[in-house]
């Protein structure tokens, strides 16, 4: 029986663990978190969406100027906070080389593939009945939109969409109000993208952990790795700040701290953090749909028992301090697009954070690391880490497993040049 060490256990980690387990694998998951809702990260606090219509990377064109243009405002919903960091800096300079209208286009099929592939298998993971029943919603996601210059950029971006093969209704104004009658009076018409679908993330984490101790998954939580030990091209063992583990693979899916875990090889990946936020409503809010804010940038989930307000790029470090000013903007901005909706204070002060690993050009790092034998990358997913978890398990199982994988990935190779 193979044995994996899994370093992450967020929605990666977890994914990762499903599918081998169904390998026959003995999987170990540290994580330096207790791995609940409190303290879990990007993967609790995320908006939910799995998003085949996501088909433009973050690194498109204009992006790194927004960036510049907004590095003084941090309230703003792409925000770089000024830093001399030798790997910010380089970071940020793959990310400008990224941003073109050339490798934008050659990445939109890649991930449009990767993310239908993933909605096939969360629909899978229902069907099987492993993780029991779960929110599982397929109404799609509604980008709304007050000015025009907005909707027309987006309905460029949906008629490209559509030539790819995504499903989309463009909603005029009366079609608009019929599905969400309580949007405020200046949201104009609205691009529907049918192929989304969203879920309740804590719901599932917690679920999926269940699962997994079930099929006897072991956590190792509160342990941080602080050390590889290897043998030639081989990872022999990991460090923790309290035990030390050997097994014959390990996975590196710490998401926005994988990029300093890699350096403990002698190797070095572009990864920030993006920090987002999100704020719970625990109470009726009137919104029926999910929904993109599309000027604000802010994130609308109805979940199962709460509505979720979530939103902001930020890029500031790899820290959890909640910026007040961010959160006051995402409940302002959902106050604007939707009548009667007021946030209250304690909903605002109550308010998480989590950081989301940006590679460079805005698709995932999944594949052998360089220089060894038994160590696989999996993170970098910037903005659909949840859309992309079952996917990126099945892969990474596949190539521990020497399985036939299911989609090429070349394009996210953990060695590729910006």
């Amino acid at each position: 029986m193979k044995k994996v060490i899994i370093i992450g256990g967020g929605v990666i980690g977890v994914n990762t663990a499903y599918y081998l387990v169904k390998e026959g694998c003995e999987v170990t998951i540290i994580d330096k978190t207790a791995m609940t809702g409190a303290s879990g990260g990007a993967s609790y606090v995320n908006a939910g969406y799995i998003t085949p219509s996501h088909i433009i990377s973050l690194a498109a064109p204009g992006m790194i100027n927004k960036g510049i243009k907004w590095m003084f405002n941090s309230a703003s919903p792409f925000y770089m906070k000024p830093r001399l960091d030798k790997d910010f800096l380089k970071w940020s300079w793959y990310f400008k080389k990224s941003s073109t209208q050339e490798k934008v286009e050659k990445a939109i099929s890649v991930i449009r593939d990767i993310n239908l592939h993933s909605k096939e298998l969360y629909q899978e993971m229902l069907d099987s009945g492993d993780l029991g029943s779960f929110q599982w919603d397929k109404r799609g996601i509604l980008m709304l939109h007050r000015t025009e210059k907005t909707g027309a950029s987006e309905r460029k971006i949906a008629e490209r969409a559509k030539s790819e093969g995504l499903a989309i209704e463009m909603l005029s104004r009366n079609e608009l109000r019929k599905l969400e009658p309580n949007v405020a009076d200046d949201v104009q018409c609205a691009v529907h993208y049918t192929c989304d679908a969203h879920t309740t993330p804590t719901e599932i984490m917690q679920k999926m952990k269940s699962f997994l101790r079930q099929k006897g998954v072991v956590f190792k939580t509160g342990e941080e790795v602080v050390d590889f030990n290897r043998s030639g091209s081989k990872i022999i063992s990991v460090t923790t700040d309290k035990n030390v583990y050997r097994a014959d693979e390990f996975v590196l899916g710490s998401g926005s701290w994988s990029g300093v875990l890699v350096k403990k090889v002698g190797l070095s990946i572009p990864m920030e953090g993006g920090k987002g936020y999100r704020i719970d409503v625990h109470r009726s809010t009137g919104i029926n749909y999910p929904a993109i804010l599309m000027e604000s940038k802010v994130a609308v989930t109805p979940m199962n028992g709460f509505t979720r307000f979530a939103g902001t790029m930020e890029f500031s470090g790899l820290n959890h301090a909640i910026k007040k000013e961010r959160v006051t903007a995402i409940a302002k901005a959902a106050e604007r697009y939707y009548k009667g909706l007021r946030i209250h204070a304690e909903e605002i002060d109550d308010a998480k954070c989590g950081l989301r690993p940006v590679s460079p050009d805005g698709l995932p790092y999944i594949g052998r690391v360089k220089n060894f034998d038994n160590l696989t990358l999996a993170s970098g997913h910037s903005m659909m880490g949840w859309s992309l978890g079952p996917a990126t398990g099945k892969l990474v199982s596949e190539i521990l497993c020497h399985r036939s994988l299911m989609m090429n990935i070349d394009p996210f190779n953990p060695s590729r040049t910006f």
